[in-house]
C-alpha cells in the first residue's frame, strides 16, 4: 500500500470544532455536506486547495475536543488519504479508527505545507519527495491496515462478523 499526495500543515491543538464548526455539524448529517466545510474556521479556502488522496499534517493533540465522529467522518469524505500528526487526542484516534480513518503518528516538522509526500504505512515511513528526506514512523500493524482497508471497524465486523485477521 502506497499513499500519495500534498501536506496541508496546522499546528498544535486543532481542535474538532476547528476541523467541522458546530454551526454545521449540527445543520446536517450528509457527510459529504460536512466535507465541504472542513478546517474552515482555520483556512476559509481549504476545501477547494484538496485533492483526492492529499493529506493534512499537524502538530501535537490534533482532534481534541468533543467526542463526535462528524470531524474524523468529515475528513474521510473529503477524500484526505491520512492524517499526520505528532499526536492526536484519544477519542479522536478511536473515532477514527471506528470509520475508516488513517492516522499516522510520526514528526511532522520536516513537512511543510505544499510539500508532495508518499506514505508506505506497513513500512513506517513518509518520503517527502519535495526535500527528498525519509521520515519513519511506527509502521501500521496488519490488523489495523485490514480494518482501515473494510471501512473502519464497524465495516469490518459487517463484513467479516467480527474480528477476522
Amino acid at each position: 500500500m502506497e499513499l500519495k499526495g500534498k501536506a496541508h500543515k496546522f499546528g498544535d491543538d486543532i481542535n474538532t470544532d476547528y476541523i467541522i464548526s458546530g454551526r454545521y455539524k449540527f445543520k446536517t448529517l450528509d457527510m459529504n455536506e460536512l466535507a465541504k466545510h472542513i478546517m474552515e474556521d482555520l483556512d476559509p479556502d481549504f476545501y477547494s486547495k484538496l485533492n483526492p488522496g492529499d493529506f493534512i499534517v499537524a502538530g501535537k493533540n490534533f482532534g481534541c475536543g468533543s467526542s463526535r465522529e462528524q470531524a474524523p467522518l468529515a475528513i474521510k469524505h473529503a477524500n484526505v488519504s491520512a492524517v499526520i500528526a505528532k499526536s492526536f487526542a484519544r477519542i479522536f484516534f478511536r473515532n477514527s479508527v471506528n470509520v475508516g480513518l488513517m492516522l499516522i503518528e510520526a514528526d511532522t516538522d520536516l513537512i511543510d505545507d505544499g510539500d508532495e509526500l508518499v506514505i508506505l504505512p506497513k513500512e513506517g515511513l513518509i518520503k517527502n519527495v519535495t526535500k527528498g528526506i525519509d521520515i519513519p514512523f511506527k509502521p501500521l500493524p496488519d490488523f489495523m491496515i485490514k480494518i482501515l482497508s473494510d471501512g473502519g471497524l464497524v465495516e469490518h465486523f459487517k463484513k467479516h462478523g467480527g474480528y477476522s485477521f
